[in-house]
C-alpha cells in the first residue's frame, strides 16, 4: 500500500496541528489559551443565522448548481463591486466550500510540472502546499518588517521567468497583517503588464478588517491593464464570523471560473444549500456592524503590540489589517534552538501560538488577537513569565 506522489509533496497544516495540540491539552485538563487559530471570536450576525434557519424550514436542502445558486452569485457580484471595486457578472463568480477550496481549484486547474508560482514570504500555510500538490514550483519572495512585509516592483521583476504562471497576493495578509496601498499595487501591475503569461491570485478574505484609512485596494480594480488575468478570492469566514458555514467566493476570467467549476463538480459538487442562503443574507444585509468589529480588533491589536514589545527579546510591528501579528523572538533562539521548541515551551506554559517557520519565516511566532481582551492580557502575561 502507498500514497500518491502528490501527497508526499505536502505537509499537514501547522496552524491546525497547533490548534489540535491545544485542544488535546485542554481535554487532558490543562488551562490553555489558544491564539493559534484564524477565527473571529464574534457571534455570527443574527440575521445570517435566521436566513439559514428559514432555508431549512422551507425545505431548501437539495443540491444547487455546482457554481452556487444564482441568488448567491448575484449577491457576490454586488459584494465584489461594492466592497472591492470590481465589476463582474454573476456568471464569472463561483461559490466554493471556503476560500481555500477556490484557491485549490484555481491552482490545480492551471499548474503543470515546471510551472513556477511567486509567493511573498511569510505566507499563509496552505499556499505553498497547494502549489506543490498541483505539481508547481514554489518561488518565495522574501519580505521583512522594514518593507512592511510587502514585495517591491524590482523584486517582482527580477523573480519572473518564462516559467512563471502565478503571483499570489494576500492583502491584508496572513500571517503578517500587511496591506498593499493602491499606488504599490499599480507599480506591481506595471511590471506584470510586460509578462502576459503571469496570472494573479488576489486573496482579499480579510478586506473588511483594515486599520488604514481609505478604501480597500485590490489589484483587479487598481490595474485594469491586467483584465482577464486576475482571480480575486473573497468570503465570509473572517468578515462575518462564518467559518463553519464554509462559503468562499471567487471572481475572475470566464475560462478560469469554468475550469474551476469543472473540477468542483468532481471534488465536492455544490456548496451547502442553507449556507448559501445564509451567505446571501450576509452580503445583502446590513454591513454597519463591521465598523464596530474593526474598532474592537484595532484595540486588541494595540494591546497585543504594546505588550509584545514590552517583553525582553520580543518585537512585532503593528499590522495594518487582519488579526495577526508576527513576533520576532530572535534573541531567544540561543536558548531554545528554533521556533518550534519556543512554541512548545509557550504551550507548556498555557499559550498556543504558531511558529514562524510554519509560514516560511523563522525565529518567532504568529499570534492571533481574535480573542477577548481578558484572554489576550492573560496570554501575554503567561508569555512574559515563560520567557523571563
Amino acid at each position: 500500500m502507498k500514497l500518491s506522489a502528490a501527497m508526499g509533496r505536502i505537509a499537514p497544516s501547522s496552524t491546525a496541528a497547533m490548534s489540535d495540540r491545544a485542544l488535546a491539552r485542554r481535554a487532558g485538563g490543562a488551562d490553555i489559551i489558544s491564539l493559534s487559530v484564524g477565527e473571529p471570536d464574534f457571534a455570527t450576525p443574527a440575521h445570517v443565522i435566521e436566513a439559514a434557519k428559514a432555508a431549512l424550514d422551507a425545505g431548501d436542502t437539495k443540491y444547487t448548481a455546482v457554481a452556487g445558486t444564482l441568488a448567491l452569485r448575484e449577491a457576490a457580484a454586488l459584494h465584489f463591486a461594492r466592497d472591492l471595486g470590481i465589476a463582474v457578472p454573476p456568471e464569472q463568480v463561483i461559490v466554493s466550500a471556503g476560500g481555500k477550496q477556490a484557491i485549490f481549484h484555481a491552482l490545480v486547474a492551471t499548474l503543470d510540472p515546471g510551472d513556477e508560482v511567486l509567493i511573498p514570504c511569510p505566507w499563509w500555510v496552505s499556499y505553498p502546499e497547494i502549489v506543490r500538490f498541483a505539481g508547481g514550483t514554489v518561488m518565495p519572495l522574501e519580505t521583512t518588517p522594514a518593507s512592511g512585509y510587502r514585495i517591491t516592483p524590482a523584486q517582482l521583476a527580477a523573480a519572473i521567468t518564462p516559467n512563471t504562471r502565478w503571483l499570489l497576493l494576500n492583502s491584508p495578509g496572513n500571517p503578517t497583517g500587511s496591506v498593499y496601498p493602491a499606488a504599490e499595487l499599480q507599480t506591481l501591475g506595471a511590471v506584470l503588464a510586460a509578462h502576459p503569461q503571469v496570472m494573479v491570485l488576489s486573496d482579499d478574505i480579510y478586506a473588511p478588517l483594515r486599520y488604514t484609512p481609505g478604501h480597500h485596494a485590490t489589484i483587479a480594480a487598481e490595474c485594469p491593464e491586467l483584465d482577464g488575468r486576475v482571480l480575486t478570492v473573497s468570503g465570509l469566514s473572517k468578515s462575518h464570523a462564518m467559518t463553519g458555514f464554509r462559503i468562499g467566493l471567487a471572481a475572475g476570467p470566464a475560462w478560469l471560473v469554468k475550469a474551476m467549476g469543472k473540477l468542483q463538480s468532481h471534488s465536492m459538487g455544490s456548496p451547502s444549500t442553507n449556507s448559501q442562503a445564509a451567505a446571501v443574507a450576509a452580503l445583502e444585509g446590513p454591513q454597519d456592524f463591521l465598523i464596530a468589529w474593526c474598532a474592537i480588533m484595532r484595540q486588541r491589536r494595540d494591546t497585543v503590540i504594546a505588550a509584545i514589545n514590552a517583553i525582553p527579546g520580543l518585537s512585532a510591528p503593528s499590522p495594518d489589517g487582519a488579526f495577526y501579528a508576527m513576533v520576532d523572538a530572535g534573541p531567544h533562539m540561543a536558548r531554545f534552538g528554533d521556533d518550534q521548541a519556543l512554541c512548545l515551551h509557550l504551550l507548556d506554559n498555557g499559550v498556543a501560538v504558531v511558529p514562524a517557520s510554519a509560514f516560511g519565516g523563522k525565529h518567532g511566532f504568529r499570534i492571533s488577537f481574535a480573542a477577548s481582551e481578558a484572554a489576550l492580557e492573560e496570554a501575554l502575561r503567561r508569555i512574559a513569565k515563560a520567557l523571563s
